[in-house]
């Protein structure tokens, strides 16, 4: 029998406590799907697909019998906050409620939890370690945040969403993203030893909050799953609160936290936790250090291209023989555009054959210095690429950039030339000494 290290066993949970706990072992169970993190495991990607598959119905049943969150819902898109993912709250929820009422009415006898409690906590914590050290190590590398380019430094401020202004504030200064990416780390490494648990949960119970206020205050569409992630870490340190307040409250001696023990009796259990911590330790902190690291290391070479990089601004922009000036309404004209570093760019035009951001149209372009052409494609939300038209080039000098093309039905040429506009925030100007506010 595998024991935990706790109170006697006559122990006997109050009916609240137990009641409680059935209830978020189901919700928090189902809202961390464990099981989905197993997908590059042979052959189980496959039979996930099913699990994914009645995840999806029962979703979207109770959206259109019970919850009504919208008639149709978006799926989640790198969001936690499209209206599948309150459908798929409210159902979590609701089976929670239903599992935690039968659960009572076949187990009412059993005196505590103390073992389903452990595995669950251990769960949890992992959990929280996993997904603590995953965004922390984007961040070592400054991979989350990146520094604002070109098409963003030339939208006006006003243009931006919020989400976006917090982007590029974090993103601007590298030393400061690493420093919070550090902190998360930190706090993942902590809760993968059973002895400093307690210090990694004060630390990411620090770090998650900080992270939904940021998200709350900034409009950031991960509000949801920030705040499950503060819930679970206070939800574990409500555990140690007796001991947290005699400690740090009261200046009292405070006994040792056993609630992450546990002794198994037989030889192969006690190394099989030592392969699956190896495990988990290579799969969280080895190998994404790794990843990333080659991932820095590619992200910040440069597309090859005969255009130099910079900001271009139009001198002339001739649409089937007319001259189009850039101060007319025309919602087709081209102001300025850019080419940056990634093989990605923008124009400061409303046109909607390129993808509309912030008032500017993105692009990504792939020039050819044999063919003397550039083609410029549209990236979706979802990564896919529509080619936008292939544009013939000319370089008649370091400065100017002469263009050609067929857009839709109209014949289009534009003359470029480079920009001596000034971004004084690429400078990253720091002074120890500070006479005046700037």
């Amino acid at each position: 029998m595998i024991t935990t290290v706790s109170a006697p066993v006559s122990f006997s949970w109050p009916l609240w406590k137990k009641l409680a706990f059935r209830f978020l072992f189901v919700f928090f169970i189902l809202r961390m799907a464990l099981w989905t993190w197993l997908a590059w495991v042979p052959g189980l990607d496959y039979l996930l697909g099913f699990y994914q598959a009645g995840s999806d119905w029962a979703v979207h049943t109770a959206n259109q019998y019970l919850f009504h969150v919208r008639n149709q819902l978006v799926p989640l898109n790198g969001s936690g906050d499209t209206s599948y993912g309150w459908a798929e709250l409210w159902l979590h929820l609701s089976l929670a409620a239903i599992g935690c009422l039968i659960w009572s009415v076949l187990d009412a006898r059993r005196p505590h939890y103390r073992q389903a409690a452990y595995w669950l906590r251990t769960f949890m914590r992992y959990y929280l370690a996993t997904v603590a050290l995953s965004y922390g190590i984007l961040k070592l590398f400054a991979l989350q945040m990146p520094f604002p380019n070109l098409s963003q430094l030339a939208t006006p401020l006003g243009d931006f969403l919020p989400m976006r202004l917090s982007w590029l504030f974090i993103g601007y200064s590298t030393p400061y993203q690493v420093f919070s990416g550090a902190t998360e780390v930190l706090a993942g490494l902590l809760l993968l030893y059973r002895r400093t648990v307690t210090l990694g949960l004060l630390l990411a119970a620090a770090v998650f909050t900080h992270v939904f206020v940021l998200n709350v205050c900034y409009d950031i569409p991960v509000k949801l799953f920030s705040a499950h992630l503060m819930v679970f870490s206070f939800g574990l340190l409500s555990e140690d609160a007796q001991r947290l307040w005699r400690f740090l409250v009261l200046n009292q001696p405070a006994p040792a936290n056993h609630l992450y023990e546990i002794h198994f009796p037989r030889f192969w259990m006690r190394r099989a936790r030592v392969a699956v911590k190896v495990l988990i330790v290579f799969m969280t902190v080895i190998w994404p250090l790794y990843e990333n690291a080659t991932y820095a290391q590619e992200r910040n070479k440069s597309v090859a291209s005969p255009i130099p990089f910079g900001l271009y601004d139009v001198q002339l922009f001739v649409r089937n023989g007319d001259t189009i000036q850039p101060q007319m309404s025309d919602t087709l004209v081209w102001k300025d555009v850019v080419f940056d570093r990634d093989g990605a760019g923008s124009v400061n035009s409303t046109d909607t054959l390129f993808r509309q951001r912030y008032h500017r149209g993105y692009f990504a372009y792939q020039p050819d210095s044999v063919a003397k052409t550039i083609a410029f494609t549209r990236m979706s939300v979802t990564g896919e690429r529509t080619p936008i038209g292939t544009f013939r080039y000319e370089l008649p000098t370091a400065q100017t950039v002469r263009l050609w093309a067929r857009l839709r039905q109209d014949s289009l040429y534009v003359e470029l030339t480079r920009s001596r506009r000034h971004f004084q925030l690429t400078e990253r100007p720091f002074h120890w000494l500070s006479e005046y506010n700037r």
